[in-house]
Protein backbone atom coordinates (compact mmCIF):
# COMPACT_ATOMS: atom_id res chain seq x y z
CA UNK A 1 0.00 0.00 0.00
CA UNK A 2 2.29 2.69 -1.02
CA UNK A 3 2.84 5.63 -3.11
CA UNK A 4 4.40 5.00 -6.13
CA UNK A 5 5.84 8.10 -8.01
CA UNK A 6 5.11 11.61 -8.17
CA UNK A 7 5.83 13.41 -11.60
CA UNK A 8 5.70 17.16 -11.36
CA UNK A 9 4.70 18.95 -14.54
CA UNK A 10 6.51 21.95 -15.70
CA UNK A 11 3.67 22.63 -18.26
CA UNK A 12 0.93 22.81 -15.45
CA UNK A 13 0.55 23.20 -11.70
CA UNK A 14 0.08 19.51 -11.08
CA UNK A 15 1.40 16.34 -9.80
CA UNK A 16 0.91 13.10 -11.48
CA UNK A 17 0.69 10.84 -8.87
CA UNK A 18 0.83 6.68 -9.00
CA UNK A 19 -0.38 4.80 -6.51
CA UNK A 20 -0.41 0.77 -5.93
CA UNK A 21 -1.67 -1.70 -3.37
CA UNK A 22 0.51 -4.77 -3.49
CA UNK A 23 -0.44 -8.03 -4.66
CA UNK A 24 -0.48 -9.38 -0.83
CA UNK A 25 -3.49 -7.05 0.01
CA UNK A 26 -5.14 -7.23 -4.21
CA UNK A 27 -5.20 -11.32 -4.08
CA UNK A 28 -7.63 -11.20 -1.22
CA UNK A 29 -9.34 -8.14 -2.82
CA UNK A 30 -11.53 -7.84 -6.27
CA UNK A 31 -12.10 -4.35 -6.26
CA UNK A 32 -10.00 -1.34 -4.96
CA UNK A 33 -10.64 2.67 -4.73
CA UNK A 34 -8.24 5.29 -4.24
CA UNK A 35 -10.85 8.01 -2.22
CA UNK A 36 -9.84 11.24 -0.43
CA UNK A 37 -10.71 14.57 -0.24
CA UNK A 38 -9.64 15.28 -4.16
CA UNK A 39 -13.01 13.30 -4.78
CA UNK A 40 -14.75 14.14 -2.33
CA UNK A 41 -14.45 10.54 -0.54
CA UNK A 42 -16.86 9.31 -3.50
CA UNK A 43 -15.94 5.14 -3.44
CA UNK A 44 -16.89 5.25 -7.31
CA UNK A 45 -14.62 7.90 -8.92
CA UNK A 46 -10.85 6.15 -8.69
CA UNK A 47 -11.47 2.64 -9.04
CA UNK A 48 -8.12 1.36 -9.09
CA UNK A 49 -6.88 -1.29 -11.92
CA UNK A 50 -6.37 -4.55 -10.79
CA UNK A 51 -2.76 -5.77 -12.18
CA UNK A 52 -1.97 -9.09 -13.47
CA UNK A 53 0.13 -9.67 -10.59
CA UNK A 54 -3.11 -9.35 -8.12
CA UNK A 55 -1.77 -5.33 -7.53
CA UNK A 56 -4.21 -2.56 -8.50
CA UNK A 57 -2.36 0.60 -9.35
CA UNK A 58 -3.84 4.04 -10.36
CA UNK A 59 -2.40 7.55 -11.53
CA UNK A 60 -4.17 10.72 -10.43
CA UNK A 61 -3.22 13.95 -11.41
CA UNK A 62 -3.55 16.39 -7.96
CA UNK A 63 -2.77 20.59 -7.42
CA UNK A 64 0.62 21.16 -6.78
CA UNK A 65 1.41 23.20 -3.12
CA UNK A 66 -1.56 21.03 -1.08
CA UNK A 67 -2.32 17.97 0.82
CA UNK A 68 -5.12 15.94 0.59
CA UNK A 69 -6.26 13.37 3.33
CA UNK A 70 -6.97 9.71 1.87
CA UNK A 71 -7.37 6.10 2.08
CA UNK A 72 -7.68 2.86 0.33
CA UNK A 73 -11.34 1.22 0.13
CA UNK A 74 -11.00 -2.92 -0.85
CA UNK A 75 -14.27 -4.75 -1.65
CA UNK A 76 -16.12 -1.43 -0.62
CA UNK A 77 -15.78 -2.68 2.68
CA UNK A 78 -12.13 -2.75 4.45
CA UNK A 79 -10.35 0.70 4.43
CA UNK A 80 -6.35 0.28 4.06
CA UNK A 81 -3.88 3.66 4.28
CA UNK A 82 -0.76 4.18 2.38
CA UNK A 83 2.72 2.61 4.37
CA UNK A 84 4.90 5.12 3.56
CA UNK A 85 2.33 8.51 3.26
CA UNK A 86 3.93 11.94 4.43
CA UNK A 87 2.31 11.57 7.35
CA UNK A 88 -1.44 10.57 9.03
CA UNK A 89 -4.59 12.85 10.53
CA UNK A 90 -7.18 11.54 12.93
CA UNK A 91 -10.73 11.26 10.47
CA UNK A 92 -13.40 13.50 11.65
CA UNK A 93 -14.82 10.21 13.91
CA UNK A 94 -11.13 10.02 15.80
CA UNK A 95 -11.59 6.30 15.65
CA UNK A 96 -8.98 6.12 13.16
CA UNK A 97 -6.41 7.99 10.53
CA UNK A 98 -6.21 8.81 7.23
CA UNK A 99 -3.04 8.80 4.96
CA UNK A 100 -1.71 12.14 4.21
CA UNK A 101 0.10 13.33 1.14
CA UNK A 102 1.86 16.27 0.21
CA UNK A 103 2.26 17.78 -3.47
Amino acid sequence: MMIVRRQYLKSRLVCKVTFKLSAEIGNSAHQASLVGEFNDWDAGTNRMKKLKDDSFTITVDLEQGKEYQFRYLLDSIYWENASNADRYALTPFGDSENSVIII
